[in-house]
């Protein structure tokens, strides 16, 4: 009896699996349609970064009847990056450099300026490293920028010619003004080359320090003002918790809170059109979602309801109009990447502008539900587990896919092509924010300093026991693959837990705690700092935990994929991992080596292989191509 109802159950599953089309690997790395989308203060024009081949070009269109009406190509392997509008005729912009076919994007320092029709161009040397910080809609000629060299200097910049005028300097290594809507230069806050947080408000011309913290410590970080030029609005995260978005008397500091998330600390905040007014915050406690503090504000109740009317979607805006009739909304999905959308608040009429990948289909995608793991040691870890579609999520191969970073970045809801193509080949995967991820405040981030190899490593290995104990993962059948911190988190699990891990795939992953020295990041003072507090401190340490030192204990078959060219992890971390292994009589099963690629590949067509090598490799250990048929049986 039993026989025949694994066979029932069979027969019911086959359909399914034989709906499911492979969507071919190439559609999910292929250049997006753009890359960026902004819109002029008086809503006429729109800018629009278009990859084309082996460049990106910018495109000014009109809003009335989509006519092109400038355009900019700066020629081969030129991209351009950073666009800001700060008048109603001129943009700001940088533009990267790719030289060769192969290679990667890098920063040329300058900063370009132009009218929307091509002319007064000019070039601004070294102005890639300055951050604007005010438009001073009240003189169009200027912006206000700033940059940090030692101390964080504030200038005026004439868009017109580049010339630079000192406006202050503050006591800061990594610095960032606030100015309040006449201008006058009120705050400072940064981080000092040791990690250091502090907070400085300009009275009667001198600077005065108003809070200071460690590396992990709080944070009180002013935002804007409101209209009156006497509230602030700041966020504020007590002994390294999440940030709670809080309005300050800046005269009598008497605070009041306006909005808070248990888990997570703000990831955007919704600004009138006059930036007078903070509309709402926008948080990633699972889902995305906006909070709005203003409900009364007329703006506000256009804004929500964009984001009532794109359910089941996540909605992120541009800055709007200065007038605030137009609004540019960006929409995506776990199933459908970004598409934009130009609002029209006096027509109440929303309209499709452009899709960033209009060949995927949503239908054929596999949605990404929030989950939550208990850790050992009694912590709770948020993360994302997506599923192949259609299938009732039980008895599946598993990937689990650490993030990169570690210390700042983190997995969100949204549209992943890697994990959406792992998912259409008939694998669940699971990404968790484990101990060290960002957005969770600074405490959380800091639970993960030294704890690389070890406790970081626990995380993962609980939420894979998670994930088994649930029924979704086949124990027998669960691999690991991330990139940089992720690569090397992939190793040091299949090196730390041998008997749980079919295979591990390391993508320009780091494998010796001391060859990250000669990376790019250690030319800096913050750099070495980081990597002093990040690190074990101890040699012996550093060796324990490194992955190339444990070789003996791999059972995991190993795939390894890295470029010649990469800065950030040296390759020398690879050939040292596979050294080690030989010494061990092991060696990897797959090795890709691209000799023009960096930290991630870029290139479409080496892309396209790497993940076509690597979808083999888990398919000869996970056995996905049977998922559905062999999990319902």
């Amino acid at each position: 009896m039993r026989k025949i109802a694994r066979v029932l159950l069979l027969l019911v599953a086959l359909p399914v699996l034989a709906m499911a089309r492979e969507v071919p690997v190439q559609d999910f790395f292929k250049n997006p349609e753009f890359t960026a989308i902004s819109l002029s203060p008086d809503g006429k024009h729109i800018a629009l970064s278009v990859p084309q081949a082996d460049r990106t070009v910018l495109a000014v269109m009109r809003v009335a009847d989509n006519a092109v009406i400038g355009k900019w190509d700066y020629g081969a392997d030129r991209h351009f990056r950073e666009v800001t509008w700060v008048n109603n005729e001129r943009l700001l912009f940088t533009v990267t450099v790719k030289t060769g076919a192969f290679d990667f994007e890098k920063q040329t320092g300058d900063l370009y300026a132009s009218n929307i029709d091509g002319s007064k161009r000019i070039d601004i040397p070294n102005g890639g490293y300055y951050s604007i910080v005010d438009l001073t809609p009240e003189d169009p000629a200027t912006i206000l920028v700033q940059r940090s060299v030692d101390n964080a200097y504030l200038f005026k910049l004439n868009v017109y010619n580049g010339k630079l005028t000192t406006v202050a300097t503050a006591p800061v290594e990594q610095g960032s003004f606030l100015v309040d809507h006449d201008g006058v230069v009120r705050f400072v806050y940064g981080v000092m080359n040791d990690g250091r947080n502090r907070t400085y408000r300009r009275e009667a011309e001198r600077w005065v320090l108003i809070h200071e913290s460690e590396r992990n410590g709080a944070t009180y970080v002013p935002l804007g003002f409101a209209g009156d030029n006497r509230g602030v609005y700041m966020a504020k995260g007590e002994d390294g918790r999440p940030e709670t978005l809080v309005l300050v008397d800046s005269e009598t500091w008497q605070e009041r809170k306006l909005s808070s998330n248990d888990n997570v600390s703000p990831s955007g905040y919704l600004w009138s059109s006059d930036r007078k007014t903070l509309l709402a915050v926008r948080y990633e406690d699972g889902l995305p979602y906006w909070d709005f503090v203003d409900t009364a504000h007329p703006e506000s109740k256009a804004y929500a309801g964009l984001v009532a009317a794109f359910k089941d979607k996540a909605v992120t805006f541009m800055r709007a109009s200065d007038d605030g009739r137009y609004l540019i909304a960006r929409v995506y999905s776990d199933l459908a990447p970004p598409a934009a959308y130009l609002f029209d608040r006096k027509e109440g009429r929303a309209r499709f502008l452009v899709s960033s990948m209009d060949w995927i289909k949503p239908e054929e995608m596999s949605p990404m539900r929030a989950v939550q793991v208990r850790t050992r040691d009694g912590l709770t870890l948020h993360g994302y587990l997506t599923v192949p579609k259609d299938h009732p999520g039980k008895n599946l191969p598993l990937i689990i896919n650490p993030h990169g970073g570690p210390h700042g970045p983190r997995d969100s809801w949204g549209f992943n092509p890697e994990v959406q193509l792992l998912a259409n080949r008939g694998y669940a995967v699971l990404q968790v924010n484990y101990r060290g991820s960002g957005g969770y405040g600074n405490a959380f981030e800091g639970m993960g300093y030294r704890k690389w190899g070890t406790a970081m490593q626990d995380d993962l290995t609980d939420s894979v026991n998670w994930a088994i104990a649930q029924g979704i993962a086949d124990r027998d059948r669960i691999c690991i693959y991330g990139a940089s911190y992720g690569g090397y988190a992939a190793l040091m699990s299949a090196v730390r837990e041998p008997d749980l891990y079919r295979c591990a795939v390391g993508y320009v992953g780091v494998y010796d705690l001391d060859a990250q020295r000669d990376a790019d990041f250690m030319a800096s003072k913050a750099g070495r700092s980081y990597l002093r507090d990040a690190y074990p401190l101890e040699r012996s340490e550093r060796v324990a935990q490194s992955p190339a030192y444990g070789v003996e204990r791999l059972k995991a078959a190993v795939m390894l994929v890295h470029g010649e060219k990469d800065l950030r992890v040296p390759i020398r971390n690879m050939h040292f991992l596979v050294s080690q292994m030989a010494k061990a009589g092991k060696a990897p099963e797959v090795t890709i080596v691209e000799k023009k690629e960096a930290h991630g590949f870029r290139d479409p067509g080496n892309n396209v292989n790497l993940y076509t090598r690597m979808l083999a490799f888990f398919d000869r250990h996970l056995g996905s191509k049977n998922a559905v048929s062999q999990n319902s049986q």
